[in-house]
């Protein structure tokens, strides 16, 4: 178990506009003021748990060991679900237990996972509705000054974990699905790069989604001309569809949960000026 850096992070779907996230590290910041916060995101989509083991997973490796990672997507607050700290991958994850984690709770990294319930260390009055502000704010901080993970309350084995969509290999097709779409309106899929690399190689592809097809794989965002279509691996090495100077969720009509499809072409060559990445 490595030791606390004193870097929290804040992943939640609070917006910018309210007064949750300040209120947030005020809190932080009054149990410890040496605290470094560094905002990952508070616009994932409102409830949305995947989104949020999305985001999570693609951001926390860059950060240093030992970093506190606070992800508040709670539609359950005030229920009987638990909040837990998650000790794992040299990291510490702090938030409801409803599946947020379920990608490090897999990632057979985890050393323990402990339930949230010493009252010493959580604001005196807990509110049914902004355990963000009452419960998981002091825990990083407590964590982040040095607090053993151990005091927190008891050892648990059983977290919640979610069924998170895995694209469908078949002989000649990968069948995945749109998991995000970011600012720019770039459409990300669940389909990884080694995925791709392990079933289609270097053999010529057709993408397809919604009806509208690529057959080339690039390495950037702008190679070829402005307004064209195009598919890349992006940051998080996962296949998305892009537009260049444009969005390609708006020329898709494309959302979450769509179907993408890479059928893979036997026996043709790849197109000229294809999979340059």
């Amino acid at each position: 178990m490595r030791p606390p850096c004193g870097v929290v992070t804040l992943t939640t779907d609070f917006g910018i506009e309210d007064s949750y996230v300040g209120t947030m590290k005020g809190v932080g910041l009054r149990i410890f003021p040496e605290i470094r916060i560094v905002d990952i995101t508070h616009h994932v989509a409102p409830t949305d748990v995947l989104e949020a083991s999305l985001v999570l997973e693609s951001s926390y490796p860059y950060f240093p060991v030992g970093a506190v990672h606070v992800a508040v997507v709670d539609p359950g607050v005030g229920t009987n679900r638990r909040p837990i700290l998650v000790v794992a991958q040299d990291h510490y994850f702090v938030g409801p237990d409803n599946g947020t984690f379920t990608r490090i709770l897999e990632s057979g990294t985890v050393e323990a996972v402990f339930v949230i319930e010493n009252p010493s260390l959580m604001l005196a009055d807990i509110s049914n509705t902004f355990h963000g502000r009452d419960v998981f704010a002091p825990a990083a901080a407590y964590v982040a000054r040095g607090v053993a993970p151990s005091e927190f309350g008891r050892q648990v084995s059983d977290a919640v974990r979610v069924a998170l969509p895995e694209p469908k290999i078949y002989a000649n097709q990968l069948a995945g699905e749109v998991v995000y779409i970011d600012s720019f309106g770039n459409v990300i899929t669940n389909i990884s790069k080694k995925q791709f690399d392990e079933n289609v190689g270097r053999r010529a592809v057709r993408i397809r989604l919604n009806g509208k097809v690529v057959d080339q794989v690039h390495r950037s965002y702008l190679e070829g001309p402005q307004g064209r279509l195009l598919a890349l691996f992006g940051s998080s090495n996962l296949l998305e569809l892009a537009v260049a100077g444009g969005r390609a969720d708006r020329r898709i009509g494309a959302g979450k949960g769509d179907t993408v499809f890479v059928d893979v072409l036997d026996g043709e060559e790849r197109p000229a000026g294809g999979f340059d990445y």
